[in-house]
């Protein structure tokens, strides 16, 4: 028997991994790589300059995949991912079957909030049509809802409905 939407959506087998994370330490300054970063609930990434703000923007995620796609169509061989301003780079999972959703990177619990979308930094860091190839591209914010820490090589899954 065929699975229901609902079904479908609530299976997720894949399981990403964390690549790269960033911190922007205030407005408009470039992010610093670091290879692990402290969550804190409800408030943020520990030294990133939207720490303490909380809403729904605590974190923003980004696919690797998309990285590449975004470099293909702006005829690149590779995105540094500090130029995208994202905090966290991950690999092997689709972050859009995340949202609305609560799931773990490492330890950490979040609830995808919503897309993020480019800003007009893009055509200024990625150059003339930045902004048009990352939009589609651009991630998901999201809210943390347990304190933990991540690091590089921590896994990114769903969270299954009966740990929600």
């Amino acid at each position: 028997m065929p699975k229901t939407m609902k079904e479908l959506m609530d299976t997720l087998p894949q399981v990403g991994k964390v690549e790269w994370i960033g911190l922007r330490p205030g407005r408009r300054q470039p992010p610093l790589s670091v290879h692990h970063v402290q969550a804190i609930a409800h408030t943020g990434l520990r030294g990133d300059h939207h720490d303490n703000l909380g809403g729904k923007r605590q974190a923003t995620l980004i696919q690797a995949e998309h990285l590449e796609a975004v470099a293909s169509i702006l005829q690149l061989q590779a995105i540094d991912p500090a130029l995208c301003r994202r905090n966290i780079v991950v690999r092997g999972i689709n972050l859009q079957s995340l949202k609305d959703r609560r799931f773990v990177i490492g330890q950490v619990i979040m609830e995808a909030t919503g897309d993020c979308h480019p800003c007009s930094r893009m055509e200024e860091n990625l150059g003339p049509g930045g902004y048009n190839a990352m939009r589609g591209h651009g991630g998901i914010t999201a809210r943390i809802l347990t304190d933990g820490e991540i690091s590089i090589g921590d896994t990114v899954r769903l969270l299954s409905n009966d740990h929600a």
